[in-house]
């Protein structure tokens, strides 16, 4: 006959076994993220801004977590069906958002059957970078300074016309903002994206435009385009000699942004072991020099009580331009 103090003893391996996850310490447990590839939604399509500021982010932290971060581009309805992809997957941290101020700010006021909640289905990481909005003009058009714009427009009123990316874009919506603090009147004429309105009005087609600097960046130093003030509340790091709008309108400022979320739900553990890594990542030199010199720069605030200010005045700016998406 066996030993039955030996057989009880093998008995109790398997429950112990079961047991012991429960007496690992927290901090050995947390670290079992991430075990796999993170999936980081780009919600347009590939060689945008967004897309720019993607990859530098997510090279560096795949290096941070030691696993791959790859992108996965899924362009379509300003943002929101890239959006609406993360905001319906999988809590775990797998699956993650490079969020814009269109996707968290704007299009909620925009689209009239949005498919995602941006503050409800979503969980806010941390804030990546960000960029002003660059108002130019074609030399030819005679137009020297902020001041001489409105100026002009006041004496003329919707006589001048401005470009911009498209209906709801941060131009756009810039542009309405800029012409109701100024007191002016200015007709809108959209464009499929910034290219096509960057050729107008280099031909002069248009002799306005208001769009994200790293879009017109190269044509104002190469002095085809005339800078006349960008929407962010201090000057550009590239271009430190051009004023702000706030220069000439008292605390006028409507930046671009880019932000990372999660689906709503994500863990305790794995949302703070993100935020310390892409925190990290973003007060890197790394970071800033894969950026480029374009006038899009590192940015570092809470995300969540940036979200809820941007809500409200990006909300504003819907209501100036009169504009609505299905």
């Amino acid at each position: 006959m066996k030993n039955p103090v030996r057989r009880r003893a093998l008995l109790r391996i398997p429950l112990l076994l079961g047991l012991a996850p429960a007496f690992l310490p927290m901090r050995v447990l947390a670290q079992a993220y991430p075990s796999k590839a993170i999936r980081m939604v780009v919600p347009f399509p590939p060689g945008g801004p967004t897309d720019i500021v993607a990859r530098p982010l997510a090279k560096l932290l795949g290096d941070g977590l030691h696993q791959q971060v790859y992108i996965d581009n899924r362009g379509g309805a300003g943002g929101s069906v890239g959006a609406s992809a993360v905001a319906t997957s999988k809590p775990d941290g797998y699956t993650l958002l490079m969020g814009t101020v269109g996707t968290s700010a704007i299009n909620p006021h925009l689209y009239k059957n949005l498919p995602y909640n941006p503050v409800t289905d979503l969980t806010p990481l941390a804030t990546v970078a960000s960029a002003p909005v660059a108002v130019v003009v074609n030399p030819s058009a005679g137009i020297t300074s902020i001041a001489d714009l409105i100026a002009k427009a006041k004496a003329s009123p919707d006589a001048l016309t401005y470009g911009s990316a498209g209906n709801g874009t941060p131009g756009h919506l810039a542009g309405a903002m800029f012409c109701a603090a100024a007191g002016i009147k200015m007709r809108h004429v959209p464009y499929k994206g910034s290219a096509p309105g960057v050729v107008d009005l280099l031909g002069g087609q248009i002799p306005i435009m208001f769009d994200p600097l790293q879009s017109v960046l190269t044509h104002v130093k190469a002095g085809k385009l005339k800078i006349l003030g960008v929407t962010s509340r201090e000057r550009a790091k590239v271009l430190p000699e051009v004023p702000t709008v706030a220069e000439s309108i008292n605390d006028f400022e409507m930046t671009a942004w880019w932000a990372v979320y999660g689906p709503a739900g994500l863990p305790a553990e794995t949302t703070a072991r993100l935020v310390a890594e892409i925190r990290r990542v973003v007060a890197s030199p790394d970071f800033e020099a894969g950026l480029g010199n374009l006038g899009v720069q590192p940015f570092e605030v809470p995300l969540a009580d940036l979200q809820r200010k941007e809500l409200v005045k990006w909300g504003a700016a819907v209501r100036a331009a009169g504009v609505t998406l299905e």
